[in-house]
């Protein structure tokens, strides 16, 4: 089902600076002292800091972000306390997020906060909805935001809560809040000896909490508010054991993805490369990041959307020195597309602005040619130079060159190299493309491609069209790609660079003409796809995994991806829903 629109917020400030919430005749945080009444009620009411003592990975959820001021007052006191060598996940859902400004203005009043206020607001993603994934290393935290209703967001979340604020407004005016549904989801994804914390007492709650399994209990009140609610889930607390020697295989963009999102947790993985990293598909001059554009808008497509937001915020945030472009222009192939790209534009799941129809005739001053289609312009959509985002997310791992022979799945992972070594691992994961298959996973298939650049030559704004684009470099411009299938030919051929370039004369005849009279370079890779172009990541064997057959859009796929893969090995919290998982995962290819 294709997610909806969200509802913006309706609110209205008192004299004193305090948001109101129009819709549910209600205030978003305690008048008197919003702070303490969070200290007191959520921190307090969940046994915080003592529960995360000895702890390597802690996880609070929350019903009701609002302000966010119960997680500010989270992370200060996780940063005071924090175990060492731990990460914090937080999980919090909102129907309707406020906008960055109207955050701003709310936090004004807890100026104590202000370095945490700052990490969150820097970071603020766009009202759509979904799950947006917030870092906050200086604090050794992840904040996932799941914008919708709470029983949607509930039900797809698969993550397990240590701890849980309900927030929402009132039972009274917000009754789907705290249905029976929702309070029988918050049991079902509650970890042994889990706690809730909540200001009201109301017996729709109390109710709902004891039928999922809670042992329910009364507390003094905060300020006006004679009594609250604690609640324990129980069981005893543990923690599943994390592999400790975690070998990646691959030093493209999926291999460095999964070094970044392990080192993100704590996790430091060995490196196994057989050449230099981005010697595979990963290594072209420039490479493009560019939303997938369905006007189905079918599951994969939704999820291929979370990983272009995620993919190109990453980028942008952490390694800007690689980002050779911002917006990308794709050009239609005839009316009936172009009619198509505008109601993808429309799309909920875009925000606003991001995907914006161009004429003809601003396409042509745009690239500078006396004709030209009309298109979409990608307003997010990135030009990326990969070598400095390899180099930038695998700085400092542990690594050893060796061309890896076979894996041997086990309680313990088996490694041989060509040159003879044998290595043993808690766990593997083949992240090397096209080379995945040799090791054993699949079903890949190779596509070759072949791309073709000059220097000197400017392409202007990147453009993409049908099968093939023109986009800057450092020093010049790229042509790209051939898509020869099952081909893994690795020799340059002058024929494809020719291909190339009568492909880019029937929209820009004039770049064309530019580079057919230089000098081109040329470099062939081999692409790993799969029958149904889709993914594969999760488990191959016994302690062995995978992340492969991206296709030509590894740079937008791996980051996330990555970071759910990490989650399943280290038992941490994923990034995607359950029915995204399931379109991904090895067994959908698996024999029947």
């Amino acid at each position: 089902m294709a997610p909806d629109p969200l509802t913006p917020p309706d609110i209205d400030w008192t004299a004193d600076g305090q948001p109101v919430s129009r819709a549910y005749g209600d205030v978003y945080f305690s008048r008197e002292d919003g702070l303490a009444e969070a200290r007191a009620v959520f921190l307090a009411g969940c046994g915080l800091p003592e529960a995360w003592a000895g702890r390597k990975h802690f996880s609070v959820a929350e019903l009701g972000f609002g302000t966010g001021l119960n997680i500010l007052a989270l992370l200060e006191l996780w940063s005071q306390t924090r175990p060492a060598d731990s990460h914090l996940h937080i999980w919090s859902v909102e129907a309707h997020p406020l906008s960055g400004e109207v955050l701003a203005a709310s936090h004004r009043a807890w100026p104590e906060l202000a370095a945490f206020s700052q990490s969150l607001l820097d970071a603020w993603p766009p009202s759509t909805p979904g799950l947006h994934r917030i870092d906050l290393p200086a604090f050794h935290a992840t904040l996932d935001l799941a914008f919708g209703e709470a029983t949607t967001m509930l039900d797809s979340w698969t993550g397990q809560g240590d701890a849980w604020f309900l927030d929402g407004f009132a039972p009274a005016t917000n009754p789907d809040m705290w249905s029976e549904r929702v309070l029988g989801l918050v049991a079902a994804r509650s970890a042994p000896a889990a706690r809730v914390a909540t200001f009201t007492v109301a017996g729709q709650v109390r109710r709902g909490l004891a039928a999922g399994g809670f042992e329910v209990s009364k507390r003094p009140g905060h300020g006006r508010k004679r009594e609250r609610l604690e609640a324990v889930m129980p069981g005893v607390a543990s923690e599943p054991a994390r592999p400790e020697r975690i070998a990646v295989i691959g030093a493209g963009i999926a291999g460095a993805s999964l070094v970044r999102a392990f080192n993100q947790i704590g996790v430091r993985p060995t490196l196994i490369e057989a050449e230099h990293p981005g010697a595979g598909a990963s290594g072209a001059p420039a490479g493009l990041v560019t939303p997938w554009l369905d006007a189905g808008l079918s599951p994969t497509a939704v999820l291929a959307a979370q990983a272009f937001h995620r993919a190109s915020g990453l980028y942008r945030r952490e390694v800007p020195q690689a980002v050779l472009q911002t917006g990308v222009l794709r050009l239609s192939r005839d009316d009936a597309d172009m009619s198509r790209l505008v109601r993808i534009a429309g799309q909920a799941i875009w925000p606003a602005d991001s995907l914006r129809p161009a004429t003809q005739d601003e396409v042509a001053v745009q690239l500078d040619e006396d004709q030209a289609r009309p298109g979409l312009w990608l307003c997010d959509g990135l030009v990326v130079e990969p070598a400095s985002i390899l180099a930038a997310w695998l700085a400092g791992a542990e690594r050893l060159s060796g061309r890896v022979v076979d894996v041997t799945p086990g309680a313990t992972v088996g490694v041989r190299l060509a040159d003879g070594q044998q290595l043993t691992f808690d766990a593997v994961v083949i992240a090397a493309g096209w080379e995945s298959a040799r090791i054993g996973v699949g079903p890949l298939s190779p596509v070759r491609g072949q791309v073709a650049w000059v220097d000197g030559i400017e392409a202007g704004r990147g453009a993409v069209w049908g099968p093939g684009y023109a986009v800057p470099t450092r020093s010049g411009t790229l042509v790209g790609a051939t898509h020869e299938r099952g081909q893994t030919d690795r020799e340059v051929d002058p024929g494809s660079s020719r291909i190339l370039l009568d492909r880019l004369s029937a929209v820009r005849p004039k770049l064309a003409a530019a580079l057919v009279a230089s000098d081109l370079s040329a470099r062939v890779a081999i692409r790993a796809t799969t029958p149904d172009h889709r993914p594969l990541c999760g488990p191959s064997g016994p302690g062995v995994w995978m992340l492969t057959g991206l296709g030509g859009r590894g740079f937008v796929w791996a980051p996330l991806l990555a970071e759910h893969l990490v989650a399943e090995i280290c038992a941490t919290t994923s990034p995607l829903s359950g029915v995204h998982i399931d379109l991904i995962a090895g067994h959908r290819l698996a024999p029947s």
